[in-house]
């Protein structure tokens, strides 16, 4: 690969300073090799790449960091035992909050068959659709 690969470039000069700089704000740890175990910026550079995305070398290290941390989350995720929690498909309990389906008293049929422009067989009569043999 080339010096000026700015996927190398990210890697070599910015990554030993992601953990510097989290540690300096009261964050954790994320050193450049465990950033390569989880995901490394030529992953995320595929990524984008694949994405039709544009990313420049500071968009790279944020986005390798974001997903780093997101994938450590998981990882911190996967470890709890969640034998004796009961599979749901919906937080809260569901309810219907529409209305009763109630009948209700609806127009005379002989007002309305006697407001249409043409009625057959106390139906409305309608132009034929294109296409339609009768």
């Amino acid at each position: 690969m080339k010096p000026s690969d700015p996927r190398r470039l990210v890697q070599a000069t910015l990554l030993p300073h992601i953990s510097y700089r989290l540690l300096a704000f009261g964050g954790a740890s994320v050193a450049s090799d465990l950033v390569s175990e989880r995901i490394s910026v030529d992953d995320v550079a595929k990524v984008a790449r694949l994405a039709r995305l544009d990313l420049s070398a500071d968009e790279l290290d944020r986005a390798t960091t974001q997903l780093s941390a997101m994938l450590e989350h998981f990882a911190d995720i996967d470890e709890l035992d969640l034998s004796d929690v009961v599979a749901m498909t919906q937080p809260y309990p569901l309810t219907n909050v529409l209305r009763e389906d109630v009948p209700a008293p609806g127009l005379d049929r002989d007002e309305v068959l006697a407001a249409a422009p043409e009625v057959e067989d106390h139906r409305f009569k309608v132009p034929p659709i294109v296409g339609l043999v009768t």
